[in-house]
């Protein structure tokens, strides 16, 4: 048998895939790039950071994702008051038993929304390190797995925002992605309007993918064949953001098998067995920039985000793409 994904795989996943893009662009209007980058996201079996302006659709597109699928789904609204127990679960004294029992927070879901993430205190952003890296909460010495599936779909205002908070560039480097909405074209806009206005919970998705499916699609993605000179290309980008004189440091190793497994997601996303240059060109920019900051100082958010994304793609432009 294979260790390599085969056509025949793929097209199974695509027909997956078809239905949750067409499930989400019920709620989600004129943002096929952005359902795209967020299918890559889960079928890389990483984590999201959607970060924008308020208003702009931040939180629907994370519900549209976790209501299409059939997993277990729990929202946080990250808040200034907000203690890591609130997120993560607390171990309470059971007199019944006479002993300590762990009571499970709502971490414990397959899907996880992060409203507001950047709302809460360094300290209970924190709490979120091991969940998101080890898909575990550790309380009292004793390790408690969260499941499978786990994905965190967190949101974020633009951090110069009154009353935020910066991610710590740990829990930046956990995010596999992040991405941002914009406005919507007009067209796209005026549908909206027309629409009713409907709260979050009311979003009326029905679930067009099992958890299993879901699981046999991120177990495929890591078999979609990387030929070595598009490994090369790919530690030859990491390995210029560590030189280039604008950042204060590069990317990390966690950073270039990042890029590696969001290349080989989108490369199944378009119907692919195998991974081109042109998936590393197209999801660089999304898996690296968060994990990317100047080294002059700014206080200006929107400002570093374009300048590092600028210097980024003269990286990539510099680097001869293989044949």
């Amino acid at each position: 048998m294979s260790d390599f994904a085969s056509a025949a795989d793929v097209a199974l996943v695509r027909d997956a895939l078809e239905r949750l893009k067409a499930n989400m662009r019920l709620t989600i209007r004129g943002k096929d790039d952005v359902i795209e980058q967020s299918l890559v996201c889960l079928l890389a079996g990483g984590h999201l950071l959607i970060e924008d302006l308020p208003g702009v659709g931040k939180t629907t597109l994370a519900y549209s994702l976790a209501r299409s699928m059939d997993c277990a789904f729990s929202r946080i609204q990250f808040t200034s008051d907000l203690l890591p127990t609130d997120v993560t679960g607390v171990s309470i004294y059971d007199d019944t038993v006479k002993e300590f029992v762990f009571k499970s927070g709502p971490v414990f879901a397959n899907i996880v929304l992060a409203d507001e993430i950047n709302r809460a205190t360094p300290k209970t952003q924190s709490a979120l390190l091991e969940v998101m890296d080890r898909a575990r909460v550790t309380v009292d010495g004793e390790a408690h797995p969260v499941g499978a599936p786990f994905m965190v779909v967190a949101t974020q205002n633009p951090v110069d925002y009154e009353g935020t908070f910066p991610l710590p560039e740990s829990q930046m480097d956990r995010f596999l992605m992040r991405l941002q909405m914009g406005y919507p074209l007009p067209a796209h806009e005026l549908e909206i309007l027309r629409a009713p206005k409907l709260g979050y919970d009311a979003i009326a998705l029905n679930p067009v993918v099992t958890r299993s499916e879901v699981l046999k699609m991120q177990a495929l993605t890591g078999q979609v064949f990387v030929e070595d000179s598009v490994l090369d290309y790919i530690l030859k980008i990491i390995t210029a953001t560590r030189t280039e004189s604008e950042f204060k440091a590069g990317a990390s190793v966690r950073g270039g098998l990042a890029l590696r497994i969001a290349a080989q997601a989108r490369a199944i996303v378009l119907g692919r067995d195998f991974v081109l240059p042109e998936d590393v060109q197209s999801i660089a920019g999304a898996v690296l920039t968060h994990r990317l900051s100047l080294a002059r100082q700014t206080s200006d958010a929107m400002e570093e985000r374009r300048t590092v994304t600028a210097a980024l793609k003269r990286i990539i432009a510099s680097i001869a793409v293989p044949e």
